[in-house]
């Protein structure tokens, strides 16, 4: 198996809470990046994805912080897509220090829309296969 996609994100001192640490809501803000940095990589675009009427969904996201992230610090986001047989899919992802520490675990559910039915997409591994000029990046 292969390293899961991954991007580099630097922890900046305005997302750090009272205490220092980096502010709760922020984890999403870099899990969301590294899923976008993902799609572009694999040939995926905004612009792409709403000219072939379809989006994806968040369904479904759970954090677990297991170490402390301050101003300054260095993390890589990994991104990790997991399929199923059903509409839905899962990310697996993780936010991890230069020194390997993992600092947060990030999973979620997502799906595919079908922008103007409003419903879930059926085998969104196939579709993603046929928007990715590298669907290896998906594990495709």
């Amino acid at each position: 198996m292969s390293e899961p996609f991954s991007v580099p994100v630097t922890v900046r001192g305005y997302e750090t809470d009272v205490q220092g640490h980096l502010n709760q809501a922020v984890y999403l803000n870099y899990a969301e990046h590294a899923r976008w940095s993902l799609l572009q990589a694999a040939g995926i675009s905004q612009a792409g994805l709403i000219a072939q009427g379809v989006g994806p969904v968040a369904l479904e996201t759970t954090i677990r912080y297991k170490r402390e992230l301050l101003a300054g610090d260095e993390v890589e986001v990994t991104c990790d897509f997991v399929w199923g047989e059903g509409k839905t899919f899962r990310i697996e992802q993780t936010i991890r220090k230069a020194d390997g520490t993992v600092a947060a675990e990030v999973t979620g559910v997502g799906g595919l829309l079908d922008l103007k039915a409003r419903k879930l997409v059926a085998a969104p591994q196939e579709r993603f296969k046929e928007l990715a000029s590298d669907p290896g990046l998906f594990g495709l």
